[in-house]
C-alpha cells in the first residue's frame, strides 16, 4: 500500500537534515553528561578493564534475549489487532514495531515517536479506521504500563518481606514512579470511557493546530476527520473492555516480552562475571523503563537512562568494592543493545518497508 518513492511515506518522519541538525547536538549533550558522571563517580580504568573481561557468550545470550523481546512485543500487539479484526501478517507487524524502535530514538519521550508511527504505517498497511488503530497501540501501551507498575510493586515487596535493606532514596523513587505510572493510566482510562471528554480535548487541539495555521486547515474537516476516528477508538476499546478474554494471550506475551527485558541485563551482568539476583534486577529495569518515558529532549534518552541504572545498580546491588565501576560497565553493555543495536536494526525494518514494498 506504500509506494516507495511517494512523497507520502515519508511525510511522518522528520525531515532528514533538519533531524541530524538536532539529533546530533543533543546526543552529544547526553554522551558528556554521563562520561562527566563516569568521571566524578566511578574508576573509568576500572570500568574499562571490567568491559575486557566480558564473556562473549553470555553476552550473545543477551542480544538473542533482546531479539526474543522484540518478537513477543510484536506478537502483543499482533493479538490485540487480531482481536480487533484487524487483518494483517506477523511479519509486517513486526517490521512496524522494530520501525517504532527506530523513530523512538529520534522523539525525546519513548512512547510518543513510538506509538505515532506505529499507528501511522499500521492504518496506511491495513486501511482500517485510524481510530482502530490507535485503539490497538493504546491498548499494547497500557498492557506495558500495567505490568510494569504490577511487576515493580511485587518485586519491591518481595524485597521488603525478605528485609532487603533498600536505600531510602530508592524507596522513595519506587513510590514515586508506581504513582506516577498509575496517575496516567487513570487518566488514559478516562479517556477510554468518557468520549465527550476525549471529543472536548481533541477538539481544543484542532483549534489550537488550525490557530497555529492561520487558515491553512480547515477546522470542520479536521473535525469530521476526528469525530470518525474517535468513533472507531471509542468503539474498539469498549470491545476490548467488554471482551477480557480477548486480552489473555496479549498480556502473556507482555509478561513474556518484560521477562526477556531483564534477561538481557541478567545475561549482561553474567558476561562479567557475576550473578546478581533477578529480582533486582527487574527493579532496576522497571524503575529506568518508566523513567525513560519523562521527555528529557535528549535522543534515546541517552546520558539520563545511564546515569540513573548506573547509580540504581551501585546503590541496590551488592557488588562488592568495585560496585560503580561494575555498575557502570554493566549499563554501558546493556545500553549498547537496547539503543545501539536496535537503532540499525529499526533502521533495516525501514528501509525494508519503503524499498521493498511490503507495506
Amino acid at each position: 500500500m506504500f509506494e516507495p518513492d511517494a512523497p507520502e511515506t515519508s511525510e511522518w518522519l522528520p525531515e532528514k537534515r533538519k533531524t541530524l541538525t538536532r539529533t546530533i547536538p543533543l546526543l552529544v549533550l547526553g554522551l558528556v553528561i554521563f562520561i562527566a558522571y563516569l568521571y566524578f563517580f566511578v574508576d573509568i580504568p576500572e570500568m574499562l578493564v571490567t568491559i575486557q573481561q566480558i564473556d562473549i557468550f553470555y553476552y550473545v545470550l543477551a542480544i538473542a534475549a533482546l531479539l526474543l523481546n522484540m518478537l513477543a512485543y510484536s506478537l502483543t500487539w499482533h493479538s490485540i489487532l487480531h482481536s480487533l479484526s484487524i487483518k494483517v501478517s506477523f511479519m509486517k507487524t513486526m517490521l512496524i514495531t522494530w520501525v517504532g524502535a527506530f523513530v523512538e530514538f529520534f522523539v525525546p519521550s519513548e512512547s510518543i515517536g513510538e506509538d505515532v508511527s506505529k499507528s501511522y504505517l499500521m492504518a496506511k498497511e491495513s486501511g482500517e479506521n485510524t481510530g482502530k488503530v490507535v485503539a490497538s497501540v493504546l491498548g499494547q501501551r497500557i498492557i506495558s504500563m500495567v505490568v510494569t507498575l504490577i511487576v515493580l510493586i511485587f518485586c519491591s515487596v518481595s524485597l521488603l518481606t525478605s528485609q532487603y535493606a533498600i536505600p531510602s532514596s530508592i524507596s522513595l523513587l519506587i513510590v514515586i514512579v508506581s504513582i506516577g505510572t498509575a496517575i496516567p493510566l487513570v487518566f488514559i482510562f478516562l479517556l477510554c470511557v468518557k468520549e465527550q471528554l476525549t471529543l472536548r480535548l481533541i477538539d481544543m487541539l484542532i483549534r489550537f493546530c488550525v490557530f497555529v495555521a492561520r487558515g491553512r486547515l480547515n477546522l470542520e474537516n479536521l473535525r469530521e476527520k476526528a469525530k470518525n476516528s474517535l468513533e472507531g477508538f471509542h468503539q474498539s476499546m469498549g470491545f476490548l473492555g467488554k471482551n477480557p478474554t480477548s486480552l489473555i494471550q496479549p498480556l502473556f506475551f507482555a509478561l513474556g516480552s518484560y521477562a526477556l527485558s531483564v534477561l538481557v541485563s541478567y545475561f549482561v551482568f553474567a558476561s562479567l562475571g557475576y550473578t546478581v539476583s533477578f529480582v533486582l534486577i527487574t527493579v532496576v529495569y522497571s524503575l529506568s523503563r518508566s523513567l525513560q518515558s519523562i521527555p528529557t529532549m535528549l535522543p534515546g534518552e541517552v546520558g539520563f537512562i545511564e546515569i540513573v541504572m548506573t547509580y540504581l545498580y551501585t546503590d541496590l546491588l551488592a557488588l562488592g568494592p568495585q560496585a560503580a565501576a561494575i555498575s557502570a560497565a554493566a549499563t554501558v553493555l546493556t545500553r549498547v543493545l537496547w539503543v545501539w543495536l536496535r537503532l540499525p536494526l529499526g533502521f533495516i525494518a525501514l528501509q525494508w518497508i519503503m524499498r521493498r514494498g511490503l507495506l
